[in-house]
């Protein structure tokens, strides 16, 4: 998450470093500073809704929706950089699946499952993600195998490991299914249909 807030700011000090040292030339140019400050405006745009982001992750929506592709995208963006330094990959074969589900329960729960089953693997491994739909549902599902080469960082003190118990709970407030062994994880979140919109003939 501190990633994700920062991301977009970085830039901006950098750029506008640039611009300064343009504008103190004898002859400032002054396209490529409308361009600099042009690039400082998309950053701070795009910084904006960084913050809103998270600040959802934080304080949820109440009965907001993700589709599963953009949920799972939400959550391995939050993840990737944690699991790479520890010397897991992840491979997303969800594909375009637009059905809608909970956004907390995707957020949280796959998170949680995600975080769960590595941290329970004594060395780094491959991890894909599969969905398949059901009828009024949507099974998610987590396969590891262990990884061919290399190895990574131990997590010595970033969190407090996630064990099951953990996730069960997590998946039981947010009205999610879970099973799982140490190779495959199933994840059962229910599909939210959208309202039909009144019509008046």
């Amino acid at each position: 998450m501190r990633h994700h807030l920062v991301v977009n700011l970085q830039p901006i000090g950098m750029i506008y470093d640039v611009m300064e040292r343009r504008l103190l030339s004898a002859a400032p140019d002054l396209t490529q500073i409308r361009e600099s400050a042009a690039k400082i405006n998309g950053f701070s745009r795009a910084a904006v809704r960084s913050c809103l982001d998270v600040m959802t992750w934080l304080s949820p929506e109440d009965g907001a929706a993700s589709t599963v592709a953009e949920g799972v995208e939400e959550c391995l963006g939050l993840l990737n950089g944690n699991f790479n330094f520890r010397g897991f990959s992840i491979t997303n074969e969800v594909g375009p699946l637009d059905l809608a589900v909970p956004r907390t329960a995707i957020r949280h729960v796959l998170t949680a499952a995600m975080l769960a089953c590595t941290d329970a693997c004594e060395q780094p491994a491959d991890l894909t993600l599969r969905a398949q739909a059901g009828a009024g549902h949507v099974v998610l599902t987590i396969t590891l195998v262990d990884a061919a080469a290399g190895e990574g960082f131990p997590n010595e003190g970033g969190y407090r490991l996630l064990g099951w118990d953990d996730v069960a709970a997590i998946a039981g407030a947010e009205g999610v299914q879970v099973s799982h062994t140490p190779r495959l994880v199933s994840l059962t979140f229910p599909v939210i249909t959208p309202a039909v919109p009144l019509t008046v003939d």
